[in-house]
C-alpha cells in the first residue's frame, strides 16, 4: 500500500462497449483527484476505440483493451469483426487481470457493471480484494428501469457478488434525485456501502483552440456517442424543414459512433438547411455546451452533469430502447423543473418540435427553476478517497507496530 496520499495509485475500469458515458465519467473523476493530489497516478482501462483522442491531465494515462459492440438486441461481437468474441473476451480479461498485478493499484474503481462485461473484471476483483485493495463500484444516477434491471442482475447474482466484494458504492447523483437500484431486492449491507456522492460538475477547458472556428448565439443538439443518434438528428432536420419561421442557428453533434451511412445522410439533408452546421465529434464538448445558448439532447448522464454545470436551458428527448434510463431521468428532472422533456413520440412531429425549440430559448436555466440543485460529486469523491487511503495507511502502520512489539 502506498505510505503517502500523493503517491497513492488509482486503477479504473470502463467497459465501453456503447457510446462514451463511461470513459468521459471515469476521465473526469481521474482528472478530479490528480488535480487535487499531485503525485497520484490515476490508470483507466478502456475498451473506447478513441479513448486516445482525449487530452489527459498529467498523472492520468489509459489502457486500451480489445473493442467490442454492444448491438440492439443486447448481444456483443468484436470490433474486428475476424477475431471471435470469446477470443476478444479472453484477451481483455487477461489485460484486465496483468494491469492489476502491475500497476498494484490502492483503490480499484469500476464503472456501472459490477463483474465488468460477461464477468471480465470478477477474477480481478477477487485477486485485488486478497491484496488490500479498496474495491468501489461507481453507479451513475439511474441504472435502467426496475423491471429490466432485476432480471438481469438476479440472473448473474449481482448484488450477491456486490455485497460479498466491494468495500464502497458510489452512487453519482444526489440521494433526492433517484435511487438506482429501486425496485431491487437490496440487503442492508449493500445499502450501508452506498453513498450518494452527488453528480459530477464538469469545467470547460482553459486552453486556447486556434483551429476551431470561433461560434455564438447557436443551439447545441448532441447525440452523446451518437450510436443511437439518428432519431434525434433526423427529427431535428424536420423541424426545420416542417417551420420556416424556426431560424435559430444550431450546431449539431452526431457523434462518433453513428454509423456511417446514416451520418452522410444526416449531413447531407442538414446542408438543405442554412440555419444548421453540422459536426461529426469533439472531443471537448464541455466547451460547446459553456459556448451555448441552449442544449437538445437525448439525456446521457454526461450530458446532463455538463447541462447543470454550465446552467443551461434544456430540452431532452430520451432514448427509451433498450434501456429506459434516459427516459426515467428526463422524467426525474422534469419534475423538479431542471429541464424541458419532449417524448419521441412527439418528437417525430415536426412542427410540435420546433414549437419546443422556440419554447427553449424563452426557458429560465436550471439555476432558476431549481436553485437548490448542488453539483458536490467531484469533491467529495475527492474527499473520500483521502480519507480512504488515511485508513488503509493507518492500519496498515498499526500492522507493522504491532509485528515490532511482538
Amino acid at each position: 500500500m502506498s505510505q503517502r496520499l500523493e503517491d497513492a495509485k488509482i486503477l479504473m475500469y470502463s467497459h465501453d462497449t456503447f457510446g462514451l458515458g463511461h470513459l468521459r465519467r471515469c476521465r473526469t473523476i481521474a482528472h478530479a483527484l490528480v488535480d487535487s493530489y499531485p503525485g497520484m497516478n490515476v490508470l483507466i482501462m478502456s475498451g473506447a476505440t478513441i479513448a486516445g483522442a482525449f487530452d489527459y491531465h498529467p498523472g492520468v494515462d489509459f489502457v486500451k483493451i480489445p473493442s467490442v459492440i454492444k448491438l440492439r438486441d443486447g448481444e456483443y461481437m468484436s470490433m474486428n469483426q475476424h477475431v471471435d468474441f470469446q477470443d476478444t473476451l479472453k484477451m481483455r480479461q487477461s489485460i484486465i487481470r496483468h494491469t492489476a498485478e502491475t500497476f498494484e493499484p490502492d483503490i480499484f474503481i469500476v464503472d456501472k457493471e459490477p463483474m465488468g462485461l460477461r464477468r471480465e473484471v470478477e477474477d480481478t476483483l477477487v485477486y485485488l480484494k486478497t491484496r488490500g485493495t479498496r474495491l468501489v463500484l461507481g453507479l451513475r444516477d439511474v441504472m435502467d428501469a426496475p423491471h429490466l434491471l432485476k432480471p438481469e442482475w438476479e440472473r448473474h447474482d449481482v448484488v450477491r457478488k456486490i455485497d460479498q466484494l466491494y468495500d464502497d458504492v458510489w452512487i453519482y447523483g444526489p440521494p433526492d434525485f433517484y435511487d438506482p437500484l429501486a425496485g431491487l431486492d437490496v440487503p442492508a449491507t449493500v445499502r450501508a456501502k452506498m453513498n450518494f456522492v452527488g453528480f459530477l460538475q464538469r469545467q470547460a477547458s482553459t486552453e486556447p483552440r486556434p483551429d476551431v472556428r470561433d461560434r455564438d448565439d447557436y443551439i447545441l443538439v448532441t447525440t452523446g456517442g451518437g450510436g443511437d443518434g439518428n432519431d434525434l438528428i433526423r427529427d431535428i432536420i424536420n423541424a426545420y424543414r416542417s417551420d420556416p419561421t424556426l431560424t435559430q442557428r444550431a450546431l449539431v453533434v452526431l457523434g462518433p459512433y453513428m454509423p456511417v451511412e446514416q451520418r452522410q445522410q444526416l449531413t447531407q439533408a442538414g446542408e438543405e438547411i442554412p440555419w444548421l452546421e453540422i459536426i461529426e465529434f469533439d472531443n471537448r464538448m464541455e466547451d460547446l455546451i459553456a459556448g451555448a445558448k441552449a442544449v437538445v439532447a437525448m439525456g446521457g448522464y454526461n450530458t446532463y452533469c455538463e447541462i447543470l454545470s454550465f446552467d443551461k436551458p434544456a430540452l431532452i428527448i430520451p432514448r427509451t430502447q433498450p434501456r429506459e434510463e434516459q427516459l426515467i431521468r428526463a422524467m426525474r428532472a422534469s419534475e423538479l423543473g431542471l429541464v424541458d422533456m419532449l417524448h419521441p413520440d412527439e418528437s417525430v412531429n415536426g412542427h410540435c418540435l420546433a414549437q419546443a425549440l422556440k419554447k427553449l430559448l424563452d426557458r429560465d436555466p436550471p439555476s432558476v427553476t431549481a436553485p437548490h440543485m448542488q453539483l458536490d460529486g467531484l469533491s467529495n469523491i475527492c474527499e473520500i478517497v483521502s480519507t480512504s487511503l488515511s485508513r488503509n495507511r493507518g492500519d496498515h502502520l498499526s500492522v507493522i507496530r504491532g509485528g515490532l512489539s511482538s
